[in-house]
């Protein structure tokens, strides 16, 4: 059996706990640093006036070539640690620098608007940050 596709959730959904353990997701963020003898690199990105970072393990994507600062895609499995972190481990992790991240989260808003219209529901506000697309 394959494993579920993934929904995209941003880092401050999967931090703030709105993400369920055991949760497929993607998500992308800039690489800030990668820790070669725990497997595991952390992602950030800005979302409004704060920063936002996710551990990510690598066990299952080494070995790649770590490019610190740029923007990194990755789908995997959310798992809780013994201290409460939520951290997400990778099965696939890819470089998508030059990815357009207003024009992205425009995207994921309008494609999560779709499918709540689509089951019968009533669509919630964009979540844009502004800008222009």
């Amino acid at each position: 059996m394959l494993p579920a596709p993934g929904v995209f959730h941003f880092l401050w959904e999967i931090t703030s706990g709105a993400v369920q353990e055991g949760a497929t997701v993607r998500t992308i963020g800039r690489l800030a640093c990668y820790r070669l003898e725990d497997s595991e690199v952390t992602l950030t990105l800005r979302h409004g006036s704060a920063q936002h970072q996710l551990v990510v393990l690598t066990g299952f994507v080494e070995p790649f070539l770590p490019i610190t600062g740029a923007l990194y895609m990755t789908l995997g499995e959310c798992e809780s640690r013994g201290d409460g972190d939520t951290v997400l481990r990778a099965r696939v992790l890819t470089c998508v620098e030059g990815v357009n991240l207003p024009q992205l989260e425009h995207a994921v808003s309008e494609q999560r608007r779709f499918f709540q219209e689509r089951e019968g529901g009533t669509p919630t506000p964009h979540t844009t940050t502004g800008g222009p697309c």
